[in-house]
């Protein structure tokens, strides 16, 4: 009965990979299939370099610059603040993403000191702020937890 533990490939169907350089009694010794002399009987030399692709590589553009590891600031300043919350309220980032003011809420957060806080008593979790900001927030008695 056939079986997953006696199935066997078909015959023929397997070549074995051909295991250079193991001698003169493998049929592949000495030379290694590399020909005599030359550049590509050297060793060393990229696959890439004798495929002609060297050239195309020094033709595309090198990637330029830096990219952070680490996600950006979403910004808010203090005069978004003062349209969209009322006073005593939360600022949280999931808040902030009700009202508009952010697009992702996993993203960190930052309020900046721009403008003028009027709102009073709020409550500020899980946001960075900014020295200015700080203090007006507590300026207008807001906490920071």
């Amino acid at each position: 009965m056939l079986s997953l533990h006696n199935l066997k490939p078909a015959k023929g169907s397997q070549k074995k990979r051909k295991r250079v350089g193991r001698g003169n009694a493998s049929g592949h010794g000495t030379y290694s299939t590399r020909g005599q002399k030359g550049q590509k009987s050297r060793s060393g030399v990229s696959g890439l370099k004798r495929l002609g692709m060297k050239q195309m590589l020094l033709n595309l553009p090198k990637v330029r610059g830096f990219k952070s590891k680490y996600p950006k600031n979403q910004a808010v300043n203090l005069f978004d603040l003062d349209k969209h919350f009322k006073d005593g309220s939360r600022v949280s980032p999931k808040t902030l993403l009700k009202a508009g003011l952010v697009q992702n809420p996993e993203a960190p957060v930052k309020i900046l000191g721009k403008g003028e806080l009027k709102t009073k008593n709020l409550i500020f979790a899980d946001v960075k702020m900014s020295d200015s900001a700080k203090k007006q927030i507590e300026k207008a008695g807001g906490k920071i937890q």
